[in-house]
């Protein structure tokens, strides 16, 4: 009886440490190849996922780029900006363009004067115009300063074709004076006179000039 109390507690204590010994062995050994298993297959499926994103983005690239261009064709149609490669060039342009409007328009230009050239913040509507083009938002303020003299007929005519005028001319600081009459010979009296001394800034822009 007591031998055979022996082989039972022997043989449950062999199963005891085979069961540990494959304890050991899953905990030690398997374990830590089903955690790194699991780790690569999550790692997987965070690629894959990333990959449909990309290449769903890229199915979209041709109509993207082909929104951007026709955006940008149309943002160059207007043409807004100045196309003249320097500053001066630009100025001069609208000095011209301006002396040209006057004297159409039967006025007489006093003079004109190109001031410096400076930086332009644009607005929202120029701002989102030049992003939709994908073009850089660094712009140059063309300013001519134009003394001239006219009627009120000849500084509506002139003011329109500047406002309408591609590129763009935008009127500043408009200051309008009456002339000054002159004495009557056979009256003695300063006769009213229908002339006006005109002071404006002209403003154009242009994309600035890599330096």
């Amino acid at each position: 009886m007591t031998k055979s109390r022996s082989k039972k507690m022997q043989r449950w204590l062999a199963v005891g440490l085979l069961v540990a010994v494959i304890l050991i062995v899953f905990l030690v050994v398997i374990m830590p190849v089903v955690n790194k298993s699991l780790e690569i297959n999550e790692a997987k499926n965070n690629l894959v996922f990333r990959l449909q994103q990309y290449e769903r983005i890229l199915a979209r690239k041709d109509a993207v780029v082909a929104s951007m261009n026709a955006i940008k064709e149309r943002y160059q149609q207007l043409g807004l900006l100045s196309s003249q490669g320097t500053g001066a060039l630009a100025s001069a342009e609208v000095q011209e363009f301006i002396k040209k409007a006057i004297v159409e328009a039967g006025g007489q230009l006093s003079s004109t004067q190109a001031l410096p050239v400076s930086a332009f913040v644009p607005g929202k509507a120029l701002l989102s115009a030049a992003k939709q083009a994908n073009t850089k938002n660094e712009f140059s303020r063309i300013t001519v300063s134009v003394r001239m003299t006219g009627n009120s007929e000849v500084l509506r005519a002139v003011l329109h074709k500047i406002e309408t005028s591609t590129p763009l001319i935008i009127i500043n600081q408009l200051d309008i004076r009456p002339m000054r009459g002159v004495r009557s010979r056979t009256t003695h009296q300063i006769e009213p006179s229908n002339e006006l001394n005109i002071n404006f800034q002209a403003i154009s822009f242009m994309r600035k000039q890599p330096e």
